[in-house]
């Protein structure tokens, strides 16, 4: 996972460079720590799989008109924050959705996600670090062999990247008993050091929201 920090300093640390041939995307270079491959309980890798395997598609349910509208202010107000980064108008809708309704099913905050992405590969779909994480959260190829189909390169689909960050995250702060400090650090391979999660934390504050 990455060591990167801001927007601003991402570059540098990343040194991220993109490139397309015909319909073939180049992969961006990312600078970035690394999760640690742990000896998994048959009981958490199959409670894993299953997470990762669910193909529900990325459409919040509300129980109510008004957490609905909540919803969809949110959805704009997003929009508004990351169009520097994100372009095109559809695609960046189908991205905020997607993390939305990841972030929310593994029971993580949305800015939370938003920061880390931010964090990790700067929104950048194809980014690779030099520890091979791979994608918009930076996951370890390993993952796929372990709880997913087996075919790294599947860990740029967004969806599927945006699933594996989270059901990730969600494991390291079960397994860290609520404590998203030391989550962040074991997702980052740096467990117990300050920097990564701080970065994190740091990058989440462009990303909350309170209604008004």
């Amino acid at each position: 996972m990455s060591a990167g920090g801001s927007a601003a300093s991402g570059l540098t640390r990343r040194q991220l460079a993109f490139g397309a041939a015909g319909s073939l995307f180049m992969p961006v270079a990312a600078h970035a720590g690394r999760q640690a491959e742990e000896p998994l309980a048959d009981s958490v890798r199959s409670a894993l799989s299953s997470a990762i395997a669910n193909n529900a598609p990325p459409k919040p349910t509300f129980d109510s008109v008004e957490a609905r509208i909540v919803y969809l202010k949110w959805l704009g107000e997003m929009s508004n924050r990351l169009k520097k980064r994100k372009a095109e108008h559809v695609t960046r809708i189908e991205f905020l959705e997607t993390a939305y309704y990841e972030a929310k099913r593994a029971g993580l905050e949305p800015a939370l996600l938003l920061g880390l992405i931010q964090v990790e590969s700067g929104f950048r779909k194809y980014a690779i670090s030099i520890a091979g994480a791979r994608g918009y959260t930076q996951v370890m190829p390993f993952w796929s062999r372990l709880i997913g189909d087996g075919e790294p390169a599947h860990l740029f689909h967004m969806q599927t990247n945006l699933r594996f960050g989270c059901v990730i995250l969600r494991h390291y702060l079960d397994r860290e008993r609520g404590d998203m400090y030391m989550a962040l650090g074991r997702y980052n391979g740096s467990r117990g050091k300050p920097e990564y999660p701080n970065l994190v934390f740091g990058a989440k504050k462009a990303w909350d929201y309170t209604p008004a």
